[in-house]
């Protein structure tokens, strides 16, 4: 075998897994696969004076490379069962727990120390959402920020490159099972491993069903999470992020009753694009050091979708809408929320009078024409009742990106050390559709790397 263990990807999972690996088994000879470019290299065009908008890279340095989507997202690693992914299903809730611990401790090892630990335990805001209908999700939320999560990424990867062989820019065709093991193919190159472990994350969700499809590798169904990346003055939720710097608030609609949640809360923050397979989509950054912040706070409002027999392809509906909202303007759309309960698109004159300015260039339009009335019904609700707990949500002025999309892999058949049906082959990250955040994700990739150093 040319390796004792490849893996592909070096997202938060493929990262986590190489380090533990490196540190309990320094024997074996690893290899990482990753379709994206070192870190140093990562680069988005996109200047906000002479390039405006996405110009297509071959490979976007936002959401692949060394550190994966997450590496220029605002660092926030959540430590809790209750949202960001189901390994807790897998391992059992204390395991899940200790596993993210321990990568909080990595993390301040290799750059994070200094860094805040907010806890939602105890805060008043529980109550005060609880008498407005709306749930505040329990967490420990470590903001690493954009900046020392990247600090965070350089450390490791210094460590991690004396003991692990990079390949970049090197995307991974097929899997193939071998005698002894797996080959990997890179475009017209073949490796040989005994143990391969696949960490693709959500940019991945389309390799990932053919080499399932080819592995014949059993799935269960999964999501996709549809809205808008909210933007508005700081100050209007401050008396929340000041405490919690990220609360997950869940809000039943009383029309649908369908659940709409706050996600990724960027404290004085910046709304950034991302490109998934050539779609457009927004999503928001933050950072630690005071003089990188702006004065708005950005959050996404996302209703999650699930879908029943006979249809089964999620994220193929999730890329039609997203692909209505670059039709209509060539990007990311923006609108006022008093525009949009008038009814009316937004025009650049009513953006540029606005009392909020965007932080992202997107152009003026109509979310109506773009996202489904009930999806949209919800988040119009979502918004009235934040509006209850931090007033001025609900202002005319309040911005409204669209649309962002969060993908997920179809969920597929692992047992407790996430290993599929073949033995030697696991699936960790958000590639799995098991984990959908940055602390499950690498805490999917702990386990199996001690699964690994212990066989």
């Amino acid at each position: 075998m040319d390796f004792d263990v490849i893996l592909v990807g070096a997202g938060p999972g493929g990262i986590y897994c190489a380090y533990e690996l490196s540190r309990l088994a320094p024997q074996l000879s690893i290899a990482v696969f990753e379709a994206g470019h070192p870190l140093a290299a990562r680069r988005c065009p996109i200047d906000g004076i002479k390039i405006k908008s996405c110009v297509g890279c071959k490979s976007c340095s936002i959401m692949s490379g060394f550190g994966g989507a997450g590496a220029f997202s605002d660092g926030k690693y959540n430590i809790t069962n209750d949202f960001g992914g189901t390994l807790y299903e897998h391992l059992g809730r204390q395991q899940a727990l200790e596993l993210m611990r321990y990568v909080d401790e990595v993390n301040l090892r290799h750059g994070g120390e200094g860094t805040k630990l907010y806890s939602t335990a105890g805060t008043q805001f529980k109550k005060l959402c609880m008498q407005n209908d709306l749930r505040l999700l329990d967490a420990s939320v470590r903001h690493l920020g954009t900046d020392i999560n990247y600090i965070v990424l350089e450390n490791l990867y210094a460590e991690l490159k004396e003991k692990v062989t990079f390949f970049f820019d090197s995307p991974v065709g097929e899997i193939e099972q071998v005698e002894g093991g797996y080959a990997v193919h890179s475009g017209d190159r073949r490796f040989t491993c005994r143990t391969c472990v696949v960490s693709v994350g959500r940019s991945g969700s389309r390799w990932m069903e053919g080499v399932r499809r080819q592995l014949k590798i059993p799935t269960h169904s999964n999501r996709v999470d549809l809205g808008v990346r909210v933007e508005l003055p700081a100050d209007v939720f401050s008396h929340l992020t000041d405490e919690l710097y990220e609360s997950k608030i869940v809000y039943r609609t009383s029309k649908y009753e369908d659940l709409v949640r706050t996600f990724c809360m960027n404290p004085r923050g910046a709304v950034v694009n991302e490109n998934t397979n050539g779609i457009i989509t927004v999503n928001g950054h933050s950072y630690e050091d005071p003089a990188k912040q702006t004065g708005n706070t950005n959050f996404a409002l996302l209703v999650s979708k699930h879908f029943s027999e006979p249809f089964k392809d999620s994220n193929g509906y999730g890329e039609s809408i997203a692909r209505l909202s670059n039709m209509l303007g060539g990007g990311v759309l923006l609108q006022r929320f008093g525009d949009l309960i008038r009814g009316q698109r937004s025009t650049q004159k009513r953006i540029n009078e606005s009392f909020v300015t965007p932080t992202l260039n997107a152009t003026p339009g109509d979310l109506s024409l773009v996202l489904p009335k009930r999806i949209l019904d919800g988040i119009i609700e979502m918004i009235y009742a934040l509006d209850k707990i931090a007033p001025g949500t609900a202002n005319d002025d309040t911005l409204l990106y669209g649309v962002e999309v969060k993908f997920y892999n179809m969920e597929v058949e692992v047992d407790e050390n996430l290993e599929t049906r073949y033995k030697g082959l696991y699936i960790i990250g958000d590639g799995s559709g098991i984990t959908h955040s940055l602390s499950h994700a690498s805490a999917s990739g702990v386990h199996v790397a001690r699964t690994i150093a212990a066989c």
